[in-house]
């Protein structure tokens, strides 16, 4: 079962650099496939002031700003990923910046913070949820997360010894019941919530 596993792993790897390709646009076709990209979209009203905390190569941002009429600033930590985003989706209602959004976000009051399979890569995320609220100030979150019960080899991984996150830089991956109760003790209510594609896709509000 080890062995499997770890071939697992292997072919999980070349797929993902073959799924980058797909479309020839640089681009994961998981974003077309899995069109998670309509729950922001969704959710954002023309003319808000978006923070996309952890933007990667900007794809989410660039939606929200073509469809949804929103103004983004996507910030990542990564001068690779700004870079690939300044390259494929220039666009005047977006913005993107490098920097670590852990340290110094920008300027500004935001209406909404977005913040796609990113929570889950940092390690003290209730004292980043609750520095950026206070500090930004939104009326809301929109939140993508992966689950840890998203398929059995998960916990046959964890049982084997075996690294059982789907990203080797996670430092959890969530249960609905332990997602629920870190936003709440990260000073955030759950107004929506819903479980696609092995994933927990939330929209919160301060609940001060």
């Amino acid at each position: 079962m080890r062995a499997l596993l770890q071939l697992d792993d292997h072919l999980a790897g070349r797929i993902d650099e073959v799924a980058v390709r797909y479309d020839n646009n640089s681009v994961h076709v998981k974003h077309r496939l899995m069109q998670y990209h309509d729950f922001f979209v969704e959710r954002i009203k023309p003319g808000e002031w978006v923070l996309d905390i952890g933007c990667g190569n900007g794809a989410v941002a660039w939606s929200m700003a073509t469809r949804a009429g929103a103004i983004v600033t996507g910030i990542d930590l990564h001068a690779e990923n700004i870079a690939v985003a300044r390259k494929l989706f220039p666009h005047k209602n977006l913005t993107f910046i490098q920097g670590d959004a852990l340290q110094e976000l920008p300027p500004g009051q935001f209406d909404t913070i977005v913040i796609s399979n990113v929570l889950e890569h940092i390690e003290h995320r209730i004292e980043f949820v609750k520095t950026t609220q206070e500090r930004v100030k939104p009326r809301r979150w929109l939140i993508r997360v992966p689950m840890f019960n998203r398929h059995w080899f998960v916990p046959m991984r964890k049982e084997l010894g075996m690294s059982f996150f789907s990203d080797q830089t996670h430092y959890t991956e969530y249960t609905q019941q332990s997602f629920e109760e870190e936003l709440e003790a990260a000073g955030l209510a759950i107004t929506y919530q819903q479980i696609n594609w092995g994933e927990i896709w939330a929209e919160a509000t301060s609940n001060a």
